[in-house]
């Protein structure tokens, strides 16, 4: 499917667009580790690894000077899984405790969760603001060319 091409009047909505789109997904993954905190046992039959979204920038020839690609937003660019080891909490009573009564439990940090969420809340708020700034220049220009 061949990208869509935007005058680049456009431009800042489509870069806000995007930052949107992208924190949109690390707050999904950031509630997911939340809600996972405590799966000490997966279908890998091992506890729940922590995710984190990696972005990359989006780049496109088109609207390029000098011979450079523009940055025109961004993008998730995968899912990764966090390889830090499980915690080990000592509860003999849980059914996955080993021998020792050690349960391994999910490397997910929820303070750490937690500013992910405020931290995305905030730049999803940040491009909302773009947008409307966006809107109400439009708007305006609109209404001078009205007469």
């Amino acid at each position: 499917m061949a990208a869509i091409q935007y005058p680049a009047f456009f431009l800042p909505a489509k870069i806000s667009a995007s930052g949107m789109t992208a924190q949109r997904m690390r707050l999904e993954v950031a509630a997911a580790n939340i809600a996972n905190a405590h799966t000490t046992r997966t279908e890998a039959g091992e506890p729940y690894r922590r995710r984190d979204v990696v972005f990359a920038s989006v780049l496109e020839e088109s609207l390029a000077r000098y011979g450079e690609p523009a940055p025109t937003g961004v993008e998730v660019q995968e899912i990764v899984v966090d390889p830090r080891p499980f915690r080990r909490v000592y509860n003999p009573g849980h059914p996955d405790a080993d021998a020792q009564g050690y349960v391994l439990m999910p490397n997910v940090d929820i303070p750490m969760e937690m500013v992910n969420l405020i931290s995305a809340s905030r730049s999803y708020e940040a491009n909302v603001k773009v947008l409307r700034a966006f809107r109400q220049m439009v708007e305006e220009a609109l209404q001078i060319a009205r007469g």
